[in-house]
């Protein structure tokens, strides 16, 4: 878990629920503490997992509830990777992320040539903040179990 951000995330979910007169209650604490566990993306079962790890399970509405307070805060993100809905802790930064459509496998790359794209559009009547690009294709290591498959085939049908 990244101290500063976490802690960052913390003093903001803490100020947003004072100045809305919401209760600062420990499941939306345990919860935010659990996002930000993470290293990449997860599902709402597996934050859900996390909890009970952390000996504080949450009812399905509180974990919820609490996921899309964190989501309308920027806290957190939400993507749809390979039909499932993933969540990531984190700020909405502008970048890339690379999606194998076989195993799944989501990771951040940084492409200069898109800040740069970003920086120079021009968009009426509209106040751009971030942006966010995902690249499907196959991961280096599906591509080799992909190979060595098609090989093993090949083979197969030489020697019948």
């Amino acid at each position: 878990m990244k101290a500063n951000s976490y802690e960052a995330a913390r003093r903001i979910l803490g100020k947003y629920l004072e100045s809305n007169k919401c209760r600062k209650t420990p499941e939306r604490f345990a919860v935010l503490e659990a996002v930000y566990g993470f290293s990449s993306y997860f599902t709402i079962q597996e934050l859900g997992d996390k909890l009970v790890e952390m000996n504080f399970p949450v009812c399905r509405a509180t974990l919820y509830n609490t996921v899309k307070l964190l989501m309308e805060l920027r806290l957190m993100v939400c993507r749809r990777l390979r039909g499932n809905m993933r969540y990531k802790a984190g700020y909405v930064e502008s970048g890339c992320t690379q999606v194998c459509i076989v195993c799944g496998k989501a990771t951040e790359v940084k492409v200069p040539e898109m800040d740069d794209v970003f920086e120079h559009v021009r968009l009426k009547r509209f106040r751009k903040e971030s942006y966010s690009v995902c690249f499907y294709g196959v991961c280096s290591s599906c591509q080799a179990l992909m190979t060595r498959q098609k090989r093993k085939e090949n083979i197969n049908n030489k020697q019948e």
